[in-house]
């Protein structure tokens, strides 16, 4: 079921300029590409220091790689199967520095293992220490997420949900899991509905009705999922987030 936005949404006009710049970039318009690539310089620099554990700058080499990941997106962004931009963006971008790590150190590891002016000593130090390093990196990818999921069902819990609840009032089929999260994105991106719901810890039921073609009856029987949904696209839970990516639509 499509649904009807009115026009005069609070919030929702800078999303749709946002996609028709997008729309242009992605035509060929090297102007508003570069306009878009200037406005989320912040985005980017957070992002990838979000992703590397430590302040990333315009001059370093992650900031550069965060912005081709960032041109990626905008050349590869479908709003009719991503999610918002910014999220699908987040998500380029950390695989693109994953693996420009990864490349590193590799690289790092071949370098010092044909360099004749170290000797074997230290250089069996260094490719176990890489290795090492390596190896924690995907642990580390794993804690994190673990961690994730622990903060996330902390804020389930504050709003009366828990993943057993979600496993079985999540909407079983994919057009209504569709619906359902088109609806969870639009409380997300406006400010009013997404502070109404974090205030009164209940979905803004008698606002929705008026912007979409769902009854209220619908609602109330997604209630769970559509809550749950929004304080997943509000968060910070990136690897939950590309963990789940194309499951829950």
């Amino acid at each position: 079921m499509l649904l009807s936005i009115v026009q005069g949404l609070f919030k929702t006009k800078p999303k749709q300029n946002m996609q028709e710049l997008i729309t242009k970039a992605q035509a060929g318009d090297k102007e508003v590409l570069n306009d878009l690539l200037l406005a989320h310089t912040l985005f980017l620099k957070k992002t990838a220091s979000f992703i590397c554990k430590r302040t990333i700058d315009e001059q370093d080499e992650e900031f550069s790689i965060a912005l081709n990941g960032c041109h990626e997106a905008i050349n590869a962004y479908n709003p009719t199967e991503n999610a918002s931009f910014q999220t699908f963006a987040h998500l380029v971008i950390k695989r693109r520095i994953t693996d420009f790590i990864r490349k590193e150190t590799v690289r790092h590891k071949k370098e010092l293992l044909f360099d004749g002016s170290v000797d074997n000593s230290e250089d069996e130090h260094f490719l176990l220490k890489q290795l090492a390093v390596t190896t924690y990196s995907e642990e580390q990818f794993t804690e994190s997420r673990r961690e994730e999921l622990i903060k996330y069902s902390k804020l389930l819990t504050s709003f009366n949900l828990s993943f057993d609840e979600l496993t079985k009032s999540a909407p079983k089929h994919k057009d209504a899991r569709k619906t359902a999260f088109q609806i969870a994105q639009i409380i997300a991106d406006s400010e009013e509905l997404y502070e109404l719901l974090i205030k009164t810890k209940k979905l803004p039921l008698k606002e929705i009705e008026a912007l979409v073609e769902v009854s209220r009856k619908t609602l109330e029987r997604q209630r769970k999922y559509i809550i749950a949904v929004v304080l997943l696209l509000n968060s910070d839970f990136v690897y939950i987030k590309d963990y789940v990516k194309g499951e829950i639509i």
